[in-house]
């Protein structure tokens, strides 16, 4: 057994250790979420991973992702993320992509072989090609929706997508799905806390590169919500509720 997942196996046992190093995990977008996400899954022992994200630190990032520091500031935020991974766990197979996720390169990041998928995305057009392109591929979806402008982390809540509600992005993810006659459903990670001024959360629509505005957001919020999607991948790996 590899030491360094010793109290984890006290949980889950030989065998399902063992499955969480078979799985392969796709985490789409690094930011507040994604990041966090990631750096929990390899540290629960998941054998491969592979992280997508197009964007450079910024210093604004430093106050909610894991690899934004003031020495990475102006670094690609997949190729920092990597190295910190593989510094983690060097039995990991990381594998990093500086690039837009979008249905013309949906291809390169091999999704027909991911165990998992994590939308950590929040371009919406971006967003919703990566949830078509998951299940179209038969894998685990599982999708973060809009954590900017929230305080509150004991108002994340978990629901298939069609039962969220309280959250902009998932009405927005919703109204865009029906309109692209998507009819599937997956899981949904979502705040259904209040924000005083919702005229303030827009989300682009089409982009490729282009940001969202700029809203407020918090490390323990989106700290958190990036360790209930590694907790999904974790708990449905094992079998466990």
């Amino acid at each position: 057994m590899n030491p360094l997942f010793q109290r984890l196996a006290l949980i889950t046992g030989r065998d399902g250790l063992e499955k969480i190093a078979r799985t392969r995990v796709l985490v789409i977008g690094l930011g507040g979420v994604g990041g966090w996400c990631a750096e929990a899954l390899v540290r629960s022992g998941i054998g491969k991973i592979g992280i997508v994200d197009f964007d450079t630190i910024a210093d604004s990032n430093i106050n909610r992702q894991i690899q934004a520091t003031s020495r990475t500031v102006g670094q690609a935020k997949a190729d920092v993320l990597k190295e910190r991974l593989t510094e983690i766990n060097p039995g990991c197979e990381v594998s990093a992509w500086n690039a837009v996720f979008s249905r013309e390169n949906a291809g390169q990041f091999g999704i027909e072989n991911a165990d998992y998928v994590i939308d950590a995305i929040d371009i919406l057009n971006c967003k919703l090609d990566l949830i078509e392109a998951s299940i179209a591929a038969g894998a685990t979806l599982f999708s973060s929706m809009g954590m900017a402008q929230k305080t509150d982390p004991t108002r994340i809540r978990v629901a298939d997508i069609w039962k969220t509600h309280g959250c902009p992005l998932a009405r927005l993810v919703r109204e865009n799905l029906r309109k692209r006659n998507f009819s599937g459903g997956f899981t949904a990670v979502y705040s259904d806390e209040s924000i005083a001024r919702q005229g303030e959360i827009t989300y682009t629509q089409d982009g490729y590169g282009n940001r969202k505005i700029t809203n407020g957001s918090v490390v323990t919020v989106t700290a958190c919500a990036g360790m209930i999607l590694a907790s999904l991948v974790l708990c449905d790996i094992t079998e466990r509720q």
